[in-house]
């Protein structure tokens, strides 16, 4: 089999490379009591969009920072008690088409799909960092010098936020709510379940956004995680700062945060992905105390993966 990255079973007991700030429990514990400070003000509006049997909302809350945050809602006409999932998107990406996800409400799920700040959905990006904003938001805020305003630190509590208030919704059991999504999806799902301990089933596909040194020494800091390389090139051009910049994005590094998941886990790889490299999404996974298992795929990258979907809506059910 060829390979890209690590042997698999080296993979499955590597460590990660990225240094974790020494205060890094203390920051995600002031940040989570920041979040729950705020006042949602959560607002459903009903979407254009209708379908039999399904009702549809523009769900909107008030975040960290003041920003209101939309996601796309729908819950099964009529029916109470109903599991919930949670489903992220990709970098740059939004929450998608209503008419993906009517599959899942139609099997008796509420569902809640997250724009996230700043990207290609309608959820504000308030601003307000010093530093550079022209390139990707790994690095935003890097070089402000309160690390409380690193973007990706408000997007990871922006999910953390909405499963607590898809969970007090009076149709959702709040003990039967799971989390899915790819790439920037699959990162998000795995902040959303350490930062919120009552998810209960986690489905990460290739996370992003984990071990982001091990990514720089591969030399794959590139598509994807290509700002880190403008990053350094531009404010950094002799890595004076390299142990200090990689010591900040540990604050938004899931391998750090992965110790806090309670949730069950199923994860899939693709062995040949040369964008976010199995390794780091081994570094996040080898850290995950609960349940879990993955499942592999030799020779697909940061791609479609056959079957994946059919195996998350299975996992899923497992729930319902």
């Amino acid at each position: 089999m060829p390979i890209i990255d690590m042997p698999l079973n080296e993979l499955k007991t590597y460590a990660g490379l990225n240094p974790r700030p020494a205060d890094f429990d203390a920051y995600w514990d002031d940040s989570l009591a920041e979040m729950r400070a705020v006042d949602p003000q959560v607002e459903l509006r009903p979407a254009e969009f209708a379908a039999p049997g399904v009702e549809c909302f523009h769900l909107y809350y008030t975040g960290v920072h003041g920003a209101r945050v939309h996601a796309k809602y729908l819950r099964p006409a009529g029916q109470g008690d109903c599991p919930a999932l949670l489903l992220f998107h990709g970098y740059s990406g939004r929450s998608g088409d209503w008419y993906g996800m009517l599959g899942w409400a139609l099997s008796g799920f509420c569902v809640a799909a997250l724009d996230c700040r700043g990207q290609a959905g309608l959820s504000e990006d308030v601003g307000g960092v010093r530093g550079n904003t022209l390139h990707g938001q790994i690095i935003r805020g890097l070089d402000d010098p309160d690390a409380k305003k690193l973007l990706m630190r408000d997007i990871y509590l922006d999910t953390a936020q909405l499963a607590s208030i898809v969970m007090g919704f009076d149709e959702v059991d709040g003990d039967r709510v799971g989390a899915a999504g790819g790439s920037q999806g699959g990162a998000l799902t795995l902040a959303c379940a350490a930062l919120e301990p009552r998810i209960r089933r986690a489905a990460p596909c290739f996370p992003f956004l984990c071990d982001y040194q091990r990514v720089w020494e591969m030399d794959l800091a590139k598509d994807a995680y290509r700002e880190l390389l403008d990053y350094f090139r531009n404010f950094d051009p002799l890595h004076q700062r390299e142990r200090e910049v990689f010591t900040k994005l540990g604050y938004i590094d899931n391998q750090h945060l992965a110790p806090r998941i309670r949730a069950r886990v199923m994860m899939a790889v693709g062995l040949m992905d040369t964008i976010c490299p199995p390794s780091t999404q081994f570094a996040a996974y080898n850290k995950i105390t609960a349940p879990k298992e993955t499942v592999i795929y030799p020779d697909f990258g940061h791609e479609h993966l056959p079957g994946w979907e059919d195996k998350v809506f299975e996992f899923m059910m497992g729930m319902a």
